[in-house]
């Protein structure tokens, strides 16, 4: 049997765009092999080196002081390298993300990442001509539970790309469960009715990770929008 691994990733950020100094903050990864997750993810913040503006703030968290004492890209360069290979990467928006990592790979002076990119964003528009493809709006549209976004961040929300991907392409997994009992036949993205998937992902996120993410936001002089959330 082939192998088949695939990096579902997503990355925050300073800003809109690398050509004008904004800088990744964030990186998060979560592997799937033959469309199934394995349990291993990679996550890293990041010390951008710059301010955090307020508009940038306000969509994650992430403050200047907060990333101050976190690494910086030249520092977890290699080992994120290492985690992805040469998997293909499945990215929602993916020229938004990808600009953002080959920007800091030319700062390094090292080669542009080539890896295979399957852009969701794409896949959504083809599967559902006219609608929204935001990630919430395609979590919607497939009845996957968003909810756990109220720890907002780039390795959940890979998590949940993972299960929109594996609707994008068909269905052809079963629940995204790791245990192999959960299983349900393929089922065609044209269904029009959807209620709450019976299995979702197993999260990456451990027990410290989700403390110290609502450590995080109580010491915030400034909540961010998302923050009601988590209430």
């Amino acid at each position: 049997m082939s192998i088949n691994r695939e990096i579902v990733l997503d990355t925050e950020t300073t800003g809109l765009s690398p050509q004008t100094g904004d800088r990744i903050v964030e990186i998060g990864c979560v592997e799937l092999v033959n469309h199934l997750p394995t349990g291993k993810s990679y996550h890293t913040y990041i010390n951008p080196e710059r301010d955090m503006p307020e508009g940038a703030f306000r969509v994650h968290g992430l403050s200047e002081e907060f990333l101050a004492e976190k690494p910086l890209f030249s520092e977890i360069a290699g080992e994120f390298s290492r985690f992805i290979g040469d998997s293909t990467l499945i990215i929602h928006n993916a020229p938004f993300d990808m600009g953002f990592l080959n920007a800091e790979f030319e700062r390094l002076q090292r080669p542009f990442l080539r890896n295979p990119v399957i852009d969701t964003v794409q896949l959504a528009r083809e599967n559902h001509p006219g609608a929204r493809v935001s990630l919430d709006a395609l979590c919607k549209i497939y009845g996957i539970d968003n909810s756990r976004r109220a720890l907002h961040g780039a390795l959940l929300d890979s998590e949940i790309l993972a299960e929109v991907y594996l609707e994008l392409i068909g269905g052809r997994q079963t629940g995204l469960s790791l245990s192999s009992t959960n299983t349900r036949p393929a089922q065609s993205t044209a269904r029009t009715q959807h209620g709450p998937r019976p299995n979702r992902i197993a999260s990456v996120l451990s027990d410290e990770q989700i403390t110290a993410h609502k450590k995080l936001l109580e010491s915030l002089d400034k909540k961010p929008i998302w923050a009601k959330y988590a209430e």
